[in-house]
């Protein structure tokens, strides 16, 4: 018996050890697991009840610097096409900013998670020091945060960041077909008549809304488009990126140390796609004195859904840019009391450039912004769908402006009377709108 209770301790022990063994191993798993946690999400602690609210000043302008200020938030987006994140677009010098942290508050678990950015800094800044980026976090597992703010750092006061609302959260019921992005209004722009007539244009083909990214105008251009805000068609986004950086007005760097081109053209119509992503089924990149003008059909839509129908894995319609000279005119529609306002009536010009030789005419686009990542201004940098250029005789851009081949005779010039079909309209509703905000 004496031998046999030998035998019973021997086995306790030999459990006791074994136990320890696995505790001791769970420990060290544990801990690893911690500091892989630690790793990805650097503040991972449980908060005091006040960090529900995500503490942080909510940022109140469009464009937002960091203090390095080489870092400027424009607006987040939650993006789970390829993985839960959220995707802030932003402009960042593109050597100087290397690391960025996306700071979320989790309402539900009262936590705080820091999560390192993926920094992709676009393609096409065209020299200049300063481009449009992506700064993309994955969130959190079981968070779903409404807000989010940018630091250079994992460490810090969360009091002292402005915030940004994750736009895009909800899923939401088409409001347009048709949206059209204009970026940017700069240079005291007054060319009144010519944005009034693309204005109605716009609707006559099937806009319901315009997105202007507006730098500065003139007096008699903010008339303008307070009528068109008080009326529902457009939505003015403040652009004021000269008090933050030395813009150019030119799209290609030209060592005279500006930081970004064109008022940050590029960077403002990212956003735009973001910002209707939800929103409107179709985005129109041009500018305003651009009009994708159909040939074979009325109006976008009819157009777009024939395109899609012989295109059924495109998600992005490029257009061929043609040039009107406004210096050359005709006598037909010369409607006296426009004369008084400034700016160019396109109906006197219509006569375009002939193709130059070894020169591919640039294009714009239409897109479906849920298949877009990243766009530059005559095509799109990453997408999910492929991209069709639209033949001539389908449709074209209208471009009326100074002409690129001056030195050509008249004769010289293609006589393109399209525009013409849309007169009558076109110079009623012109008259509208000149008579509650002009004449």
């Amino acid at each position: 018996m004496m031998h046999c209770g030998k035998k019973n301790i021997c086995g306790v022990i030999a459990c006791i050890l074994i136990f320890a063994t696995i505790f001791i191993s769970s420990w060290k798993d544990v801990q690893q697991q911690n500091n892989i946690t630690r790793k990805h999400f650097p503040q991972a602690t449980t908060t005091s009840p006040a960090y529900q609210s995500c503490r942080g000043e909510p940022a109140q302008n469009v464009i937002t610097p960091l203090k390095d200020n080489r870092t400027f938030i424009i607006s987040a987006y939650f993006d789970n096409r390829e993985s839960k994140a959220t995707r802030v677009i932003g402009i960042v010098h593109h050597a100087e900013v290397k690391e960025l942290y996306c700071w979320f508050c989790c309402q539900d678990d009262r936590k705080m998670y820091v999560s390192k950015a993926t920094i992709d800094v676009h393609s096409d800044r065209f020299g200049f020091p300063y481009g449009a980026a992506d700064i993309i976090c994955l969130e959190p597992e079981g968070c779903d945060p409404t807000h989010v703010s940018v630091h250079q750092s994992p460490h810090g006061n969360i009091d002292q960041l402005p915030r940004f609302e994750i736009k895009n959260r909800k899923t939401e019921t088409f409001s347009a077909d048709f949206t059209v992005c204009i970026s940017t209004m700069f240079g005291n722009y007054n060319n009144v008549l010519q944005f009034i007539q693309s204005m109605e244009m716009y609707k006559i083909l099937g806009v319901q809304k315009v997105v202007i990214y507006k730098n500065n105008c003139s007096h008699l251009m903010e008339k303008v488009l307070k009528f068109y805000v008080e009326e529902g068609t457009v939505e003015i986004i403040p652009w004021p990126i000269n008090s933050h950086l030395k813009v150019s007005s030119k799209w290609l760097f030209m060592q005279d140390g500006t930081h970004i081109g064109y008022y940050g053209q590029i960077t403002a119509l990212n956003d735009c796609i973001y910002r209707n992503m939800r929103r409107s089924r179709f985005v129109l990149l041009n500018d305003a004195d651009e009009i994708i003008l159909p040939l074979k059909h009325s109006d976008w839509k009819t157009m777009m859904s024939s395109l899609q129908q012989q295109h059924p894995r495109a998600g992005v319609f490029l257009f061929e840019n043609h040039i009107f000279p406004e210096t050359v005119s005709t006598h037909m529609f010369n409607i006296s009391s426009w004369n008084t306002v400034p700016g160019v009536n396109i109906l006197q010009h219509v006569h375009r450039e002939p193709d130059r030789q070894d020169v591919i005419n640039p294009r714009k686009m239409i897109i479906d912004p849920r298949k877009v990542i990243q766009t530059s201004v005559h095509s799109v940098l990453r997408a999910y769908a492929d991209s069709v250029y639209v033949p001539m005789d389908v449709a074209l851009i209208y471009h009326c402006r100074v002409p690129l081949q001056g030195h050509l005779p008249r004769e010289a010039l293609i006589r393109d009377t399209t525009l013409w079909r849309y007169n009558s309209s076109l110079i009623t509703n012109v008259n509208k709108v000149l008579y509650q905000t002009v004449l």
